[in-house]
């Protein structure tokens, strides 16, 4: 009805009207007479639609994520204010929070020092420096977004493979001394660094997309696997809290990074140990490529008053996220407000800690100074930085999935969605979750990780309810395959960032990411069988997901 409305309202022809109008009775006659719930199929059609405007973005994905709050009232689903209130969950919070942070890291440059830092400790052998790259990019989207730590690095790695290019040309050049001589070995090095360059660049964007997935707040889908988990079956007592998340998630991290930079080596560098590591030579060519990232050390000078204030607060923030709720003992938010209930969750701890940031000043209290000078009295973040750094867009589409699974709910949606899956009880799980990461991956090279996620989550729940295995075991694993988007430079602006800096063609891409996709879901499959089943049970049917509920 929703999308013939626009189809109305674009043409005045009174035939195509009619038609659209009869189109649209029989449909509805069909779904009722069908044997499906009139309400299961109104909510049945607004998904469907959702999902055919986030693929193809004909309308900005932000404004589709609030069509629940127009489609389930004038459907009959839901009442308007029913829908408005799942916008704003403590999930939305917590995230709000973390990209607060973020903001301020990247205001002040915080996020540049421990790159730079990290960069003159590792070197700048080749191997030696995508590894440097690729834990430095890591870490960072572990915190702030994977387009801005994407952004951030690929610059300094262009720099300084620029560097080393020049400083080898020239090298050879004095040494072969025979201009014919030299025009070939130019060649010869220009091509090994573009081979080079186009190894680091993806080697950036692949490891903010993995870095992303090791914290809660890292990248969207993670925050909206919790807020589905806390949605659809809240009595599931937190099971997923930052700590949790980051016990089982880290690990998995760094195995998909480390396998990530064997494979990105063999495409790009080989395995000539000698060449890679270096095995104690010391060229020229490397003292200067090392210069320029001191000297981009140099010029961010000694670390200011409002560097150290952050990052003493994303210290702090990141500490009482691990101790709130650690598992094996209770944490100090059990002990100090949630004895009866979870008053207190993440949320509440990065919106008092990020709060911090428009209380303290951004230079060192003096008694000297001219009253005049506001720069003296400004904050660490205003709320001008905050509004114009902030992805409100992401906040909407957060809001958008938690109102899809809701509607799913009350609609009886997900529970005939969860009897149509009961064959699926004839495979074994472990191969119910190798398939479905496989097609998540797939899905999400075409379509936002977000959208991946929202789409999917809610029909994993109801399948995993229909079969009685635990909803965490194929819901866990599709949540961070949504992040395996490395075929594209489409598929995430990380990718797209990389795709103009480094001379990159689609093919360069496909060929590398082909094969992490298939690895990523391999070790992620690995994780949930081994300790993320001992962390969550993952082998026994809970019982705060055992829901029978009628429509």
């Amino acid at each position: 009805i929703f999308h013939n409305s626009i189809i109305m309202i674009w043409s005045s022809k009174p035939a195509l009207i009619k038609w659209l109008r009869s189109r649209a009775l029989n449909e509805c006659v069909k779904l009722n007479s069908g044997g499906v719930c009139s309400q299961e199929a109104k909510c049945g059609f607004a998904i469907i639609l959702m999902a055919l405007y986030w693929c193809t973005e004909c309308i900005p994905l932000a404004m589709t994520a609030l069509l629940p709050v127009v489609l389930f009232p004038m459907l009959g689903i839901m009442e308007a204010s029913e829908v408005c209130v799942q916008y704003l969950k403590d999930s939305n919070m917590l995230f709000f929070g973390g990209l607060l942070v973020a903001i301020a890291v990247e205001h002040w440059n915080l996020h540049k020092r421990i790159a730079l830092q990290v960069l003159l400790i590792v070197g700048v052998k080749p191997s030696l420096l995508m590894i440097g790259f690729m834990s430095t990019t890591a870490f960072l989207s572990m915190w702030i977004s994977n387009t801005a730590s994407t952004a951030m690095m690929l610059p300094i790695a262009n720099a300084v493979l620029q560097q080393l290019c020049d400083t080898e040309a020239r090298a050879e050049e004095r040494e072969m001394g025979l201009r014919a001589a030299k025009d070939g070995q130019d060649n010869e090095t220009e091509q090994k660094y573009e081979k080079l360059s186009k190894g680091m660049s993806l080697s950036v964007c692949y490891s903010a997309s993995i870095g992303g997935t090791a914290t809660l707040t890292g990248t969207t889908p993670n925050v909206i696997l919790k807020g589905q988990i806390d949605e659809l079956f809240p009595g599931n007592g937190g099971i997923i809290n930052f700590a949790s998340w980051f016990g089982f998630a880290f690990p998995n991290m760094v195995l998909m990074l480390a396998l990530s930079w064997l494979w990105l080596q063999f495409l790009y560098l080989g395995f000539n140990l000698k060449k890679s590591f270096g095995c104690g030579t010391k060229k020229e060519t490397d003292q200067e490529a090392f210069q320029v990232i001191k000297d981009e050390y140099k010029k961010l000078g000694r670390m200011t008053f409002a560097e150290a204030c952050v990052l003493t607060i994303f210290t702090l923030l990141v500490l009482l996220w691990f101790t709130r709720e650690p598992g094996f003992i209770p944490g100090w938010a059990t002990v100090l407000f949630n004895k009866d209930k979870e008053f207190v969750t993440d949320g509440t701890v990065a919106i008092l800690m990020s709060s911090l940031f428009f209380c303290i000043p951004s230079k060192f209290p003096t008694c000297r100074g001219s009253a005049d000078d506001d720069d003296d009295f400004s904050t660490l973040l205003n709320w001008d930085i905050v509004h114009e750094k902030m992805p409100w867009n992401i906040l909407l589409l957060l809001g958008g999935g938690f109102a899809l699974a809701h509607g799913s709910e009350v609609s009886g949606l997900s529970i005939w969605l969860g009897e149509c899956l009961i064959p699926l009880q004839s495979i074994p799980p472990f191969a119910i979750s190798i398939l479905l990461c496989l097609l998540v991956a797939m899905f999400t090279e075409c379509s936002s990780n977000t959208a991946t996620t929202t789409l999917f989550l809610p029909i994993l729940a109801s399948m995993a309810i229909a079969i009685q295995i635990h909803p965490m075991y194929v819901m866990l694993p599709c949540t961070i395959a949504a992040s395996l988007a490395f075929m594209l430079p489409v598929a995430t602006p990380p990718n797209a960032i990389a795709f103009s800096y480094g001379n990159l063609k689609v093919i360069d891409m496909a060929k590398a990411g082909f094969v992490l996709n298939f690895v990523g879901v391999l070790i992620i499959n690995l994780a949930v069988n081994t300790w993320g089943a001992a962390m969550f049970d993952l082998n026994t049917f809970p019982s705060w997901a055992n829901i029978t509920k009628t429509p």
